[in-house]
């Protein structure tokens, strides 16, 4: 987001028993160091403690994506698939959450939540999307049926065998 605030950090290649050396960087982020501290540990023994921090930063986002991709993408349920379906399942859900994110809603914006104040929620996108799908849905049902198609006709052409 490009907000720097200032940090405190010590660092020290230590020995572990079970792990062998390590480069270990401790951070405050009060100048009286007064705040817990944040320990970070990493194999990396040359990297001084400012690239230790920025990578260690890099974390959340992995976090994040990794939750999202488990949680909305479905992938969770991809587990049993083979690498060439997973993978394709993976950048569809990409694509679906891309179109999602673009979507701009009917209706109103969001007032129940302090932080998504004035701002459309995610839910609030997929009912607009469920609504444009059903109308389309309903438009083709009603073409079909205004050129004489019959139940069995529309249904395979919704759902082929």
């Amino acid at each position: 987001n490009g907000e720097t605030k200032p940090i405190w950090a010590f660092t020290k290649v230590v020995r572990l028993k079970k792990f062998g050396r390590k480069r270990l960087v401790i951070v405050h982020e009060q100048a009286d160091l007064q705040d817990p501290p944040r320990f970070l540990l990493t194999d990396a023994l040359h990297w001084e403690s400012g690239r230790v921090m920025q990578t260690w930063s890099y974390r959340w986002s992995c976090e994040v994506f990794h939750e999202v991709s488990k949680q909305h993408t479905g992938l969770e349920s991809a587990q049993v698939r083979n690498e060439e379906a997973v993978n394709r399942h993976f950048r569809l859900s990409c694509v679906a959450q891309s179109i999602l994110q673009r979507t701009a809603c009917s209706g109103a914006q969001s007032e129940r939540f302090e932080f998504a104040q004035g701002k459309q929620t995610v839910g609030q996108k997929l009912y607009t999307l469920t609504r444009q799908a059903f109308d389309d849905l309903l438009q083709f049902i009603v073409t079909r049926c205004s050129h004489g198609h019959t139940n069995e006709q529309i249904l395979q052409a919704l759902l082929p065998s």
